[in-house]
């Protein structure tokens, strides 16, 4: 048994079957994205290891294919396995080794940055300071305590936990949270349009507020807008019904003298350090429109370290802090926004992706391998040469097989003569 699958996972098939289906998933990957955008069509079909067929109005789910994590942990066996079986490190094949080791290294560096990076956003305006980023596409429900006077107290619920009739309970939240409705893209109004869903919240400014439906957006400059009516419980006893949206501001929900205040917005990532934009910069060419440069002049300041100090972030030149890497992003701070008035702002791309280094790493290996692979094999090659026997020189036509002088022809002609002539 344990042998069958040593062949199995060892065997050359099942490395053309991974090649095979990872074609197949790239190229019904690649047209996804068309209908599902970017972003969800790499969540379903690259990060995950099954792709389900998931029927719009049905409450199942069915698997279809193998996803991109499954091909390549699968992958990444079959080349351990195979290594580990069939190549011994030697003198000759340290080449090999080390291109195979660097292809190692790149399968597992890139799941580990799928795994532990992330992408998010620093908006602020000149003079403002955030100590935190906001991610592109995920949600999160916050309950915030503002009872202390230097501190809040945030309780996150991420969106996953948000689904029509589920009840969120948690020794940390001083009440329960009923989620009656959720969408995940939608659009608020006071009054009703059509298509529009009248919610049954009966507390808050957004009481009377209609809901209306959306489609997940598929352009990468947009993001979805979700909205939920929560009911919130002291044990059995309602306390009431709210509409929560992430374009809605924070409602204040009071209970057993505590003022809560409840908001669905952009999931936050806080750091222990805070940023102040003190400069944002729209350079242009002189005497034309086109944009020259975007810049903006930061302050760093982080109490754990005394450290602060004054940044320029620009485009092609990040800032490196923290384990983040700081983008020029975005930026409205053109003479436009200085003629109406308007304070300018900057947005910066937050990464943080603490494997960065692999795929350098990677391809270095598999650089040095193949460098080493080839000086061997032609080293080899002119040792050969340098070590054939010589070829002898041509005879002399003029030498015989004793060594002896051979008549030429005109000596022969002559004797040939001289006989005649007798």
């Amino acid at each position: 048994m344990v042998k069958h699958i040593v062949q199995f996972l060892t065997s050359l098939k099942l490395t053309v079957a991974c090649l095979a289906v990872s074609m197949v998933l790239v190229f019904i990957g690649t047209l996804a994205q068309v209908d599902e955008g970017l972003y969800t069509a790499q969540e379903r079909y690259f990060k995950s290891f099954i792709i389900y067929l998931e029927p719009a109005e049905a409450d199942w789910r069915f698997p279809v294919f193998p996803g991109g994590y499954l091909v390549g942990v699968v992958l990444l066996i079959n080349l351990l396995a195979a290594h580990g079986k069939r190549f011994k490190i030697t003198k000759k094949k340290l080449g090999i080794f080390m291109i195979h080791a660097g292809l190692i290294l790149l399968l597992v560096g890139q799941l580990f940055t799928d795994l532990l990076s992330r992408e998010s956003a620093l908006e602020f305006e000149e003079g403002q300071s955030k100590n935190y980023s906001e991610d592109f596409r995920k949600n999160e429900l916050v309950l915030i305590d503002k009872s202390a006077p230097d501190s809040d107290k945030i309780i996150s619920i991420p969106e996953s936990r948000l689904r029509n009739g589920s009840l969120i309970e948690d020794s940390n939240l001083p009440f329960n949270i009923k989620v009656h409705d959720y969408w995940s893209n939608s659009d608020i109004s006071g009054t009703e349009k059509p298509d529009s869903v009248k919610t049954d919240a009966t507390q808050g400014p957004a009481k009377d507020f209609f809901v209306l439906p959306m489609p997940p957006v598929t352009e990468m400059n947009r993001r979805d807008l979700p909205s939920a009516v929560i009911e919130l419980f002291d044990g059995d006893q309602s306390i009431g019904t709210w509409l929560t949206s992430a374009v809605l501001k924070p409602q204040t929900v009071s209970h057993e003298g505590t003022d809560y205040e409840i908001v669905l917005r952009f999931q936050r990532y806080y750091e222990p350090f805070s940023l102040t934009l003190l400069k944002a910069s729209h350079d242009k060419y002189k005497g034309t429109e086109l944009p020259k440069n975007f810049s903006s002049r930061v302050r760093i300041q982080n109490q754990e370290t005394e450290e602060d100090r004054e940044v320029l972030i620009y485009m092609n030149h990040p800032l490196r802090y923290g384990g983040l890497t700081f983008f020029q992003f975005q930026m409205a701070a053109d003479e436009a926004m200085q003629r109406a008035g308007m304070i300018p702002t900057s947005t910066l791309q937050v990464v943080r992706n603490p494997t960065w280094l692999t795929p350098y790493l990677a391809c270095i290996m598999v650089g040095l391998g193949l460098v080493v692979q080839f000086m061997m094999h032609l080293l080899g090659f002119l040792k050969k040469q340098r070590n054939r026997p010589k070829a002898q020189s041509p005879r002399s036509p003029n030498k015989t097989k004793a060594g002896k002088h051979s008549p030429s022809s005109e000596e022969q002609s002559g004797k040939s003569t001289t006989s005649a002539t007798s």
